[in-house]
């Protein structure tokens, strides 16, 4: 099933989030949970589960554990994705991004 995206900005949200995410900023030192990661973006849990499916689909976002399941973006699979495709495109858009949100200066 070949999924089509166009400039989804909950996707690129949730993918940015993770790839910002350091072990300081989370809660526990394995990653984001889904809910933790809805809370930080105001989203619904169940959008931000579809957004990381995708992402994982894609080889960028991978989970560790079960319940609860943590993200984490993979970096090394990152790099190493077809310049283009849609998703990689898209993470590497910073046309609108707010780098505040990611970074204290």
């Amino acid at each position: 099933m070949a999924i089509i995206i166009i400039m989804d900005k909950i996707l690129q949200t949730v993918g940015l989030e993770l790839m910002f995410c350091t072990p300081q900023k989370c809660e526990s030192g394995c990653g984001l949970t889904a809910v933790e990661l809805a809370k930080r973006l105001n989203l619904k849990p169940d959008i931000v589960k579809k957004k990381l499916k995708i992402l994982q689909e894609k080889g960028i976002v991978r989970s560790i554990g079960i319940n609860p399941k943590y993200w984490q973006f993979d970096n090394y699979n990152f790099q190493r994705m077809d310049e283009e495709d849609e998703v990689y495109k898209m993470l590497c858009d910073f046309e609108n991004v707010d780098f505040g949100r990611y970074f204290q200066y």
